[in-house]
C-alpha cells in the first residue's frame, strides 16, 4: 500500500422540523435539523465518507446501515471514532481534513472552532490539521432555497510507520 492515501466524501441532507440540527459534533440552535436515520450530521458524514475512500473502504452506508436500528439517533462522533479506529487498524492515520459546509442558513462560522475542537478530539487529532469552510450557493438550486445542508470533505491519510 501506498505511504498516502487520499479520500473524497459528499453529503447533503435536506432540513426537518422537530430535530436538533448538529454538525460537527456541535448542536447549533435553529429552528430545524436535518433529516437522516442517525444524528444526520452532514460534515461528519462527508468526513468519514473520505476516510473510508482513501482506503478503499466503502461507505457509511456498508459500515453504519440506515436499516439497522442500533444507529437510529446515534451520534455522528461516535460513528466517526469507530472509522478512526478501523483506519488505524488498516496500518493508517489521519494528516490532515479540509472540508466545507454549505448553506445559506445558519450562519457557521460562530461554530467553526467549536466543530473543530470536538473533530480533533474524537480523531485524536489537532485542530489545526482541519479545515471547515463555510460558503452559500447564492440561492441557488435546494441549498440556495435553504431546503438543505451540503458538505464535502477531503482526507489525507499516512501508512503509519514500524517502530
Amino acid at each position: 500500500m501506498p505511504e498516502f492515501r487520499i479520500g473524497l466524501g459528499h453529503d447533503i441532507h435536506r432540513f426537518e422540523e422537530g430535530r436538533p440540527l448538529v454538525l460537527g459534533g456541535v448542536k447549533i440552535d435553529f429552528p430545524k435539523g436535518l433529516a437522516g436515520h442517525s444524528d444526520a450530521d452532514a460534515l461528519i458524514h462527508a468526513i468519514m465518507d473520505a476516510m473510508l475512500g482513501a482506503l478503499a473502504l466503502d461507505d457509511i452506508g456498508t459500515h453504519f446501515p440506515d436499516t439497522d436500528p442500533a444507529y437510529k439517533g446515534i451520534s455522528s462522533l461516535e460513528l466517526l471514532k469507530k472509522v478512526a479506529i478501523l483506519i488505524k487498524e488498516k496500518g493508517y492515520e489521519t494528516v490532515n481534513i479540509d472540508s466545507t459546509i454549505r448553506t445559506e442558513k445558519p450562519k457557521i462560522m460562530p461554530h467553526r472552532e467549536k466543530m473543530k475542537a470536538k473533530l480533533a478530539e474524537a480523531l485524536s487529532l489537532s485542530p489545526d490539521r482541519i479545515s471547515i469552510k463555510a460558503g452559500t450557493n447564492e440561492g441557488m438550486d435546494s441549498i440556495g432555497a435553504g431546503l438543505a445542508i451540503e458538505c464535502e470533505a477531503v482526507v489525507l491519510l499516512r501508512k503509519l510507520t514500524k517502530s
